[in-house]
């Protein structure tokens, strides 16, 4: 039986990863979270001090260093030169700044190709901003994950406030604004939901519904759940 594509797309907290992630699992699919890989070019630049404006050094490095996603006991565990950078790209630093990494072409390019390539073969669920429109637009099923700005707030800093990070809740609604505003206006390859993908509001919805929404777009598509 044919192994299914599965692009799943949204704004910044709107339960992306942890549903693909689940989603992936229940299918015996490999999970690749875009957003990370980027975060991780993004950890790279503010670590090694890389101004985004200086694109072509940025894509040279990016070029050289063994960027992984890994699944450990059901979490997305990202390596950069085999250094874990897992919690490290989440902080709130990171998460400023990597809109601006995302919209540079050069960068796009890479893992672009890096991502085509891991979805080759079929039998993934790939998470991200641009993954329908973009990254795989041929994919059997689109999922296009949404929530009130309020709710992704929340969940963002509960997340953040659970690993040691003291941050308030109203600086991470104006984050996660503003990362809106770039996301969806951005000139290159901007956040929006095609046509053909399927519209989930994640506000009120426990992780488990929303799961079992994609699980059964994927049994209409094909009968393999």
């Amino acid at each position: 039986m044919k192994k299914l594509t599965i692009a799943i797309d949204g704004p910044a907290g709107a339960g992306k990863s942890t549903v693909a992630q689940i989603a992936a699992r229940c299918l015996k699919y490999t999970y690749i979270d875009t957003g990370a890989m980027y975060r991780a070019v993004t950890w790279l630049a503010m670590t090694r001090k890389i101004s985004p404006q200086n694109s072509q050094a940025l894509t040279d490095e990016v070029c050289k260093v063994d960027l992984k996603l890994e699944l450990v006991e059901d979490k997305t565990m990202v390596y950069v030169d085999g250094i874990d950078v897992t919690e490290q790209i989440r902080t709130p630093e990171v998460s400023r700044k990597v809109a601006e990494i995302a919209q540079i072409p050069e960068i796009r390019e890479v893992l672009i190709l890096k991502q085509r390539e891991m979805a080759r073969l079929g039998g993934v669920v790939m998470d991200g901003r641009d993954i329908s429109s973009c990254v795989l637009p041929d994919a059997d099923v689109k999922i296009f994950l949404t929530a009130s700005i309020e709710e992704r707030a929340k969940r963002r800093w509960q997340e953040l406030i659970s690993t040691g990070v003291n941050v308030s809740l109203k600086n991470i609604t104006h984050d996660i604004a503003s990362r809106d505003k770039k996301d969806y206006e951005r000139e290159i390859a901007p956040l929006k939901q095609v046509p053909d993908a399927m519209l989930i509001d994640t506000t009120g919805l426990t992780i488990e519904d929303t799961v079992q929404r994609i699980l059964d777009a994927c049994k209409e598509r094909s009968g393999v759940v």
